[in-house]
């Protein structure tokens, strides 16, 4: 069997499962409230800011940041760049975390709105496309993007392949449109508190990974009970 820690694989393991597809037994250890509600949330508030200020050395204080997404990790997100002076604006799909996130006194936009005003633009989905090509062409010169979301398929990294890259240090990338103007994409798109940081501090860590283990040792002590 397998313990699944990530939001993005749960909703992939169950999404195999209504198939019946899924070969084996599967945990979730997301969505243990000891998980999601701290890992995902109070991690990121810790290990957001730290990659960006690693990765540009960029001062937080009076930009304009935009979240795009707002579930536990855009909370955290959210969180980490206003503790850093940024101003935040968040963009969300799903009704009742558009209205949390003005509740907590973000201002609520549309991605396509946006686009050419932020400063810093962080994806935070689990989903693929959210930020696009046409998106990063009408961002400001020198606009950073990054994701802490999952994966790589969160911004259209594929489509700016074809583009001028140029690599300002390890994990920090400019990438200069036909027109001349650049972005600064970090980890190439992939989960920037892993690429241009160390991740989560150890100890919100040691709560998640304490539930993988309890995970394991219950597939294994009980492992007839899974079939």
């Amino acid at each position: 069997g397998v313990s699944e820690e990530t939001t993005t694989g749960v909703h992939r393991l169950y999404q195999m499962a209504q198939r019946g597809e899924l070969p084996f037994p599967a945990i979730n250890v997301n969505d243990s409230v000891t998980k999601s509600k701290f890992d995902n949330l109070y991690g990121c508030r810790e290990s957001l800011v730290d990659a960006i200020r690693r990765g540009t050395d960029v001062m937080l204080a009076g930009k304009v940041a935009v979240v795009c997404g707002y579930g536990d990790v855009g909370k955290g997100s959210a969180a980490s760049l206003r503790q850093g002076g940024a101003r935040v604006i968040v963009t969300e799909i799903d009704p009742i975390c558009a209205l949390q996130a003005a509740m907590e006194g973000y201002e609520v936009q549309t991605l396509d709105d946006v686009a050419g005003s932020g400063d810093i633009y962080v994806t935070a989905t689990g989903n693929k496309d959210v930020i696009t090509v046409d998106h990063m062409r009408r961002m400001k010169n020198n606009a950073i993007v990054c994701n802490i979301g999952h994966f790589d398929s969160e911004i259209q990294v594929a489509g700016l392949k074809n583009f001028k890259w140029d690599e300002i240090k390890p994990q920090v990338h400019h990438v200069e449109f036909p027109d001349g103007k650049k972005i600064i994409l970090l980890s190439e798109g992939r989960l920037v508190n892993l690429g241009n940081a160390t991740g989560h501090p150890s100890f919100v860590m040691s709560a998640s990974f304490t539930n993988q283990t309890l995970a394991q040792i219950e597939l294994w002590t009980n492992r007839s009970a899974y079939k």
